[in-house]
């Protein structure tokens, strides 16, 4: 079963405190309980170290496990009240405060983080009075966001116009949602009912985006593993190398690499790996002077060949 973003920070906050009581609590019993899979649990347990009571990183949680046993060394130090710093208190109520206005949050959601401001207010007092003269303005992707968290929760199908940067398009489609992930971007995995295939799109992307009355219902699939990261190129696809100038390096930005090395002219020499090269002949068209495929040799004469098939075709249209 899918499981958003809020769901799982409510079942981390709940795992602090049974690994509390629990000490050397076994992987498997700890996944059973939680009704999750050991890997779920792994990848909780891999978060929860970098999360603590100070925004300065201090009094983190020491706790770690060697794939059979979990440990939770410092239970007592994190134990303590929590106090907090002008600084620290001014930062969380304006991000409560900026969470609550999402479109698309849950009612119960708004409401529970609506009073949990509300008493963060009264114990801050005078210190964390700047921050109602301060506030946040989520650009779309938060929006977007919350529209598929929403439709995960309440397994709705949704509506994209999404772009792809392969192809330099718009296209419509329906999608039922299965996660929601992060890996350097915010990303939705989902059954696409326009290719009928599972795949995998970048929030930042998202043109419009719109619930559907459908109930989402995508085929039961097994989760990529993530942890190698988010393009997992196999040995066989062929390399591909492109040189960009400083109106090209958006290339690194959209698509995924395996290398970016700067030049002296503040372009970048990108390095990646595709199953299609032939694809990335409609880069090449789009870079124009800023931008050129290097190798391999005849991706980079189909692409000059294109370019001038390109030219002739507008200059005959004019």
């Amino acid at each position: 079963m899918a499981t958003n973003a809020i769901d799982q920070t409510r079942r981390m906050l709940s795992l602090v405190t049974y690994l509390r009581e629990r000490p050397g609590a076994h992987v498997q019993d700890v996944a059973r309980a939680f009704g999750i899979t050991e890997d779920e649990l792994i990848s909780d347990l891999d978060v929860l170290p970098m999360c603590g009571t100070s925004f300065r990183g201090g009094d983190l949680l020491d706790i770690d496990t060697d794939g059979d046993r979990i440990w939770w060394h410092n239970p007592d130090d994190v134990a303590e009240p929590l106090r907090l710093a002008a600084d620290e208190a001014t930062a969380l109520l304006v991000a409560a405060r900026a969470v609550a206005t999402l479109p698309g949050l849950r009612e119960s959601d708004r409401d529970a983080l609506v009073r949990a401001t509300a008493k963060l207010e009264t114990a801050a007092g005078e210190s964390g009075a700047a921050s109602s003269r301060l506030s946040v303005t989520f650009e779309a992707e938060g929006g977007v966001f919350a529209d598929v968290d929403r439709a995960i929760s309440e397994r709705r199908r949704l509506w994209l116009r999404y772009y792809s940067p392969a192809r330099d398009e718009l296209t419509e489609r329906e999608v039922d949602p299965i996660r929601l992930f992060a890996v350097g971007h915010t990303y939705m995995e989902g059954w696409c009912r326009l290719s009928e295939a599972r795949r995998t799109f970048r929030l930042d992307r998202v043109a419009e985006i719109r619930l559907l009355d459908a109930p989402a219902a995508p085929p039961e699939l097994e989760l990529r593993d993530l942890s190698a990261g988010l393009v997992q190129p196999a040995a066989e696809d062929p390399e591909v190398v492109i040189e960009v100038g400083t109106g090209g390096r958006w290339v690194a930005e959209y698509y995924p690499h395996d290398s970016a090395d700067e030049l002296p002219d503040g372009g970048l020499r990108v390095t990646l790996r595709t199953p299609d090269p032939a694809s990335l002949r409609r880069l090449a068209l789009r870079l124009g002077g800023d931008g050129r495929i290097v190798a391999p040799p005849e991706l980079a004469d189909s692409a000059r060949e294109a370019a001038r098939d390109a030219l002739a075709a507008y200059e005959d249209a004019v």
